[in-house]
This record gives C-alpha cells, sequence and structure tokens, in this order.
C-alpha cells in the first residue's frame, strides 16, 4: 500500500520534470490521483508512463497557452494548444462554470487536448457551486460500431454529478463501450482472461483474450452485442465523439491520436488533438437550489430502499462505490500491482525522482 500522499507528491515531481508549471503539476497530479482513490485504477497512476511517453514523443505541450477560440455568452470553444488533458479539462470545466454562474447554463467543447483522465473529475467541479456537472471525451479508436471489425470509436466516457441535500452527491462516470481499456490492461497485468462480451478478433469472433486488441481486435460497445444492445452503446460512443470533436474542431473517430502505446498517430489529421466536451448547469436556474436538493434527498433515499434480490444487500446509488473507496484509500493506503510499481520505479531512475 502506498500513502496517497507519497503518490502525489512522486507524481507532481514527475510532471515538473516534464515541464510542467508548478500549479500545473500540483493540477495533473490531482487529477490524476483523484482516479487512484476512486478505484479505477487503470485511469490514475498506472497511465503515468504513458504521459510521460507522449511528451518524449513530442505530442504534449507542457505550457500550454489555453485559449477561447470562440465563444457566446453561455458556450465556447477552447484549444488547449496541445496541453496535458489533465490540465486542460479543468480549465476547460471553470469556463462552463463561470458561463453558467452568469447565465444559467454553460457549455464547452474542447479542441487539442490530451488524455484528461477520469471524465468524474470534471462533472464534480460543478458540485459546490450548485451545479450540475457533465464531462465526456473522445479517446483511442479501439471500438468497432455494432455489426463491424473496424476501430472506429475510442471507449468515449460519459460523467454527470448532480448535488443532494444531506445524501452525497449522484455520480454517474461510465465509458460507452463494455470495459474501458484500462481494465483490459489490468486483466493483461493479472495474467487474467476477459469476460465475455468485452472484446472480439479481428475477424469479429468474440474472445476472452484480453491482449486481443493488441492483436487487431476491438473492444465491444455497451453491451458486447446486437442482441444485448451494442447498438446504444455505440450511439452513446458516437454522441460523445461528436460533442467532443465533431463540435470542436478536434480529431474524430479513427483520427483521434491513440494513448495507447500500440498504435501511431493516423498520418491524415482531421482536426487538432482529442477533444472533450463540458456542461455546468445552475439548478436555481430550473427550480429553487434547496427544494431541488431536497427532492434529491428523496429520489436517492427512495433507491436506497428498493427491494433486492435474494443474496444482494443493497441497491447502489451511483458514486456510492467510489466515495467508499475513496475514504478506504486515504486511510489505508492505495494499491499498486507489480507492473505498475516496476513502471513507477523506471521513472523514478529515469528522472531522478525518489519513490
Amino acid at each position: 500500500m502506498y500513502p496517497y500522499r507519497q503518490l502525489f507528491d512522486f507524481t507532481r515531481e514527475i510532471f515538473l520534470k516534464m515541464g510542467c508549471p508548478p500549479k500545473d503539476a500540483k493540477l495533473a497530479a490531482e487529477v490524476l490521483l483523484e482516479a487512484d482513490l476512486r478505484g479505477v485504477d487503470s485511469h490514475g497512476v498506472a497511465r503515468l508512463s504513458g504521459y510521460v511517453r507522449l511528451w518524449e514523443a513530442g505530442r504534449i505541450n507542457a505550457t500550454p497557452n489555453i485559449t477561447i477560440v470562440h465563444e457566446t455568452p453561455s458556450t465556447a470553444t477552447v484549444d488547449g494548444d496541445g496541453g496535458l488533458g489533465l490540465v486542460v479539462a479543468p480549465r476547460a470545466m471553470d469556463i462552463a462554470i463561470a458561463k453558467a454562474d452568469k447565465v444559467g447554463t454553460g457549455w464547452v467543447s474542447v479542441r487539442n487536448s490530451n488524455h484528461f483522465g477520469i471524465a468524474g473529475y470534471h462533472a464534480m467541479e460543478a458540485l459546490s457551486k450548485d451545479m450540475i456537472g457533465m464531462a465526456m471525451t473522445n479517446a483511442s479508436p479501439l471500438v468497432a460500431p455494432t455489426h463491424s471489425i473496424q476501430r472506429m470509436l475510442g471507449t468515449n466516457p460519459i460523467a454527470v454529478a448532480i448535488p443532494a441535500n444531506e445524501q452525497p452527491p449522484f455520480v454517474a462516470d461510465f465509458a460507452t463501450t463494455t470495459a474501458a481499456n484500462g481494465k483490459l490492461e489490468i486483466l493483461q497485468r493479472k495474467e487474467k482472461k476477459a469476460p465475455s462480451g468485452w472484446v472480439q478478433t479481428a475477424d469479429g469472433q468474440g474472445s476472452t483474450n484480453p491482449f486481443e486488441v493488441q492483436s487487431g481486435g476491438a473492444l465491444l460497445p455497451l453491451g458486447g452485442t446486437r442482441e444485448r444492445g451494442s447498438h446504444k452503446g455505440y450511439a452513446l460512443g458516437a454522441i460523445v465523439d461528436i460533442f467532443s470533436a465533431v463540435l470542436s474542431g478536434a480529431n474524430y473517430g479513427p483520427w483521434v491520436p491513440p494513448f495507447v502505446s500500440f498504435l501511431s498517430p493516423p498520418d491524415n489529421p482531421v482536426g487538432e488533438g482529442i477533444g472533450h466536451f463540458f456542461g455546468a448547469m445552475r439548478i436555481d436556474a430550473f427550480r429553487p437550489a434547496d427544494e431541488f436538493k431536497q427532492h434529491m434527498d428523496n429520489w436517492i433515499e427512495t433507491f436506497r430502499k428498493a427491494r433486492v434480490k435474494k443474496g444482494e444487500k443493497a441497491v447502489l446509488i451511483p458514486g456510492d462505490p467510489e466515495r467508499i473507496m475513496t475514504q478506504i484509500r486515504l486511510k489505508k493506503g492505495i494499491p499498486l500491482l507489480p507492473p505498475v510499481e516496476k513502471d513507477l520505479e523506471e521513472l523514478s531512475k529515469k528522472f531522478e525522482v525518489k519513490l
């Protein structure tokens, strides 16, 4: 187990060694470690070496000039100047929140960015302002649309955070695929098979090989098969891609520059970098905030009391498992798989930063 502060300080120092300004290095470390705290191990420090790899390849600008290139009172398009998505995304969400504060809602589409960590972090920024937050991003093209064998979309996550009164907030954060690629990476490190419905082979057959995507196969949309509703997962992923990239001027579909090391950036980009989309909605733009939050408490309490199937303990509210895991890991520490420890040890030697 590693104490949160130990991993945070190490991660911040690595971002400083990459040339990030101190404020950006601190923010990037905070966003990245939030994934580990919430139990989303696939998107935390396990990804740190990936950011370093992209920076070494000249694909990450450590000192970006993040600018608004188009805006109205309630909307904006932001150019991330090739910066860390871990830095670009919070700045863009701040813009959405500021616009919502003035006119009720704020919507920001981002281009020319990079992988932004977990979507939930950015959506949750709105909670303290009595706002509903939304965040989404496109990602490495690893997903075959329903009926296809070609990798056309990313795991393209969606997050929505909604405040309550006495109850903890509702926080939904999910990939639009049956599982995120990071989950496959964890199975690879654990030397375990993938569940049925996660991946398919290069010719479209179902597979349980966690390395299938590196062999030319593809991740599957949420649902896994057409009979189980994969067309709905495909549609959700497509919506994220369009909102994040077609709307902002980022690369979309198969042109998205990949985060994974086994794919190369396309030679014929249709936009700039990868894209994100953020939304903030002031609750009192719809009804009094206190009234709404009291009813959210009622909604949450009602669902918690729903009758459960035999063998199950309780109905969970989106955000419950992550909130509980955060409490545990802040107290007991963050576990790392041996391959992740090895990656961090190599970064420690490369940058002369003590782990």
